[in-house]
Order: structure tokens, then sequence, then C-alpha cells
């Protein structure tokens, strides 16, 4: 379970099919096998883990299903690509964010991006059956980043990111045509499921 914070910007420094390699700024202590690491809001499992090769930090392996690679914008994922990461939430951790699961429900296309004073508004388009789990001051993740939904029309929602975000995330590279990883609020799915039972 993550908090949509992201702690550090990684890199894609090698990818074979469904295997990826990243650089992070992790120590490599502190990744034991088999340890959950968000990678652009997707939960996956880090399959080998050593020292970086470009001096701190470290470098670790993730196996990807077709099933996600079918889910995710990880199917274009190539080296040299920035990665939001996020370890898993400890037992007493601050709640920052929101209850993010790491199981990315689609992609959503970033529309438009104009300036807001000092921060950006980002426009997106998202999958039809995903829209209706996305309010109007809700929460969603979006490349695993933790935002509050502004304003919702139809299939369309905004969100505005502010300087911190954009300098330390991946959102400072993002532009219209863009697609991202969403992960609608895992409240909003299960009232939407458990009212499909009312009599």
């Amino acid at each position: 379970m993550f908090t949509g914070l992201i702690s550090d910007v990684g890199e894609v420094v090698f990818h074979d099919g469904g295997h990826f390699t990243l650089e992070s700024a992790y120590d490599p202590k502190t990744i034991a096998l088999g340890a959950s690491i968000a990678c652009d809001g997707v939960c996956l499992t880090a399959t080998r883990v050593e020292p970086s090769a470009m001096g701190a930090g470290s470098r670790f392996t993730v196996d990807v299903s077709n099933e996600t690679l079918s889910k995710t914008t990880l199917e274009t994922w190539r080296p040299g690509r920035a990665v939001n990461l996020e370890r898993p939430l400890k037992s007493g951790d601050e709640l920052g964010g929101h209850i993010v699961t790491g199981h990315v429900d689609g992609r959503a296309r970033i529309v438009d991006v104009t300036p807001d004073g000092q921060s950006r508004r980002f426009l997106f388009d998202a999958p039809e059956h995903l829209a209706m789990f996305i309010a109007p001051k809700g929460s969603v993740a979006l490349d695993g980043t933790s935002l509050t939904v502004n304003e919702v029309a139809g299939t369309r929602f905004g969100v505005n990111l502010i300087p911190h975000t954009l300098t330390q995330t991946t959102w400072g590279r993002k532009k219209p045509g863009d697609e991202v990883n969403l992960e609608v609020d895992v409240f909003a799915r299960y009232v939407a499921r458990l009212m499909e039972f009312r009599p």
C-alpha cells in the first residue's frame, strides 16, 4: 500500500520484454528481494537488487506481466525514461496523500496544460468506464502521484500541480498527448460495487 507521495525519480536503464531495470537513489541495503516499489504508480516486485553502477543509490529489476503491460504505460518505457518511485507505507508512517494500492485501472491522456500562476493546470481524458469514479475534490493517483480533482465534465477532469510537485516528480516534463497511469480512489470503487447490490 502506498500514499501517492513520490520519494524519488528513477530512470529506466534496461528493457527486455517484460523485464525492466531502474536506477534509483534508494539505498540497496533497504530493498529486500521481493519488496514492492510503486513505479509510475504500478506496484512492482523487485526481483534483483544491487548497488548502482553510477555511484550512490541502487539498481533494481522488476518483471512485468502482459496484463500489466496492457493496462499501463509500461509498454512504452525505454531506457532513459524518468519514472516516479515510491516505497510502500510502513506502520506508523504519516498518511500524507491518500490510500493508493498500486493497482492501476487504466490510462488517462493529457488533453491540455495551462499555466496558473507558478502552478500548472492539467486537463485529462479518462476511459469512459473509469470516469464515473472520478469526482470533484476527490482523489486520483496519476503516474503514482496523489492529486485532488478540481473539476469533472463527462470523461474529462482537471487537476492543479504546484511547483514542488512539478520539480520533484516527472510532472514538469509532461505535455499534451502524453498518457499516464490512472488509479481511481479505492473507496469510490467499493461504493460503486456495493450500489450494484442495492435492492
